[in-house]
């Protein structure tokens, strides 16, 4: 894990927090680390996920799709998955 590792995720941008999550991936699939830190960086990785989840989910609810009608008039309404 890298320094400041033990932030919590409202001190951190979500780019920031994926680089960390994907520097625990290769640590803990280099296999190298002994199981007590192990454990320690998959807990640290579930805290990551959860935060860029939670980020994601906020920006989904930002994100408006952009449609204009017959006239050419341009209006926004909520993005809808699916």
């Amino acid at each position: 894990m890298g320094e400041g590792g033990e932030n919590d995720g409202e001190a951190q941008t979500f780019e920031g927090a994926m680089r960390e999550l994907e520097g625990i991936v290769h640590e803990l699939e280099a296999g190298e680390t002994g199981l007590e830190a192990a454990i320690a960086a998959y807990e640290r990785g579930v805290k990551l996920k959860t935060f860029c989840e939670e980020k994601l989910r906020q920006a989904e609810l930002r994100v408006e799709k952009i449609d204009s009608d017959a006239a050419g008039a341009v209006r926004t309404e909520p993005f809808e998955t699916g």
